[in-house]
């Protein structure tokens, strides 16, 4: 399962199609700066992200209550 979620997480930031294999060294054409789209992702990340930790404290403290 560890696997599966890398390769999630690694698709869904979109550095999965950027990793080189073998001899896919290819020069690359010069791209524009980051654009709207770039930023829209990395905030959707970083909110996806601050949702399962505080989700994760707040199960933590569930569970803690529940024990006690």
């Amino acid at each position: 399962m560890a696997p599966f979620v890398l390769d999630l997480v690694l698709w869904l930031t979109g550095v999965r199609g950027r990793i080189p294999r073998f001899d896919d060294y290819q020069p690359v054409p010069a791209t524009p700066a980051a654009g709207a789209g770039h930023i829209v992702r990395i905030l959707t990340i970083t909110a996806a992200v601050l949702t399962a930790l505080s989700l994760a404290v707040w199960g933590l403290v569930w569970i803690a209550i529940q024990l006690y």
